[in-house]
């Protein structure tokens, strides 16, 4: 059974820290919008730390490495592919977040299962329930405390994209149109049935408009 990272009720009495991970489709302004909320959190005297899936740990960022640029990687099947993302998890979970968790530290994840979920369970048709169990095994246990969903057109996303990409696109930004679609409604799906640990937020919004939503629902953790 998954567990938060600690009670909503007790995060500044129990000597653990808050766990936020964001996701959102390609374009959706994840990395803007973590670098003000980590920047605000700062200000505030807490102790921030930073990750990335897949990626995280030195284990991790070469797990990353075959699943979006490796040329090996171009014959990957899905089943392989979401192995990979769950083994860097597994690492990502172990040496990065909890450890951090428990030195009373504030996780910002850019990325986390919800991602795999949707993207290969959902996009890639391996099936939802056979993902999440995958994602069980790799997380042992540990669920974010809030998670922040962009939500967005993947017609907007990828216009913005190309409007400042300066690499050609890895891997993961290579599908047609249609499997992007099925990734936003999964993530809406997924939102929908646990709204307690979701905060949905419009990212078509300007990015000023979209960091006091993401703020409102943040700052109830920092009290």
């Amino acid at each position: 059974m998954f567990e938060r990272s600690k009670s909503r009720l007790t995060k500044r009495h129990s000597g653990k820290g808050v766990f936020i991970t964001f996701e959102g489709s390609e374009g959706a302004g994840k990395t803007t919008q973590i670098e003000r909320l980590a920047a605000k959190l700062k200000a505030r005297g807490e102790t921030v730390v930073l990750s990335r899936e897949p990626g995280g740990t030195a284990l991790g960022e070469k797990i990353r490495h075959l699943l979006k640029h490796a040329e090996c990687g171009r014959a990957m099947v899905p089943r392989t592919e979401v192995l990979l993302f769950a083994a860097s998890r597994a690492q990502h979970v172990e040496e990065l977040i909890r450890p951090s968790l428990r030195r009373g530290q504030v996780v910002i994840g850019d990325r986390y299962l919800d991602s795999t979920t949707v993207y290969q369970g959902v996009a890639r048709a391996i099936g939802r329930s056979e993902v999440e169990a995958i994602n069980r095994f790799a997380i042992d246990g540990l669920l974010p405390d809030l998670t922040v969903l962009l939500d967005l057109d993947p017609e907007i996303g990828f216009e913005r994209i190309q409007s400042r990409q300066t690499e050609p696109p890895d891997r993961m930004e290579q599908e047609k149109m249609e499997f992007y679609r099925a990734v936003r409604n999964g993530y809406l799906e997924l939102a929908k049935s646990e709204p307690g640990r979701f905060l949905v937020v419009d990212g078509a919004q300007s990015p000023e408009a979209v960091e006091e939503a993401i703020w409102d629902g943040v700052k109830t953790y920092f009290r």
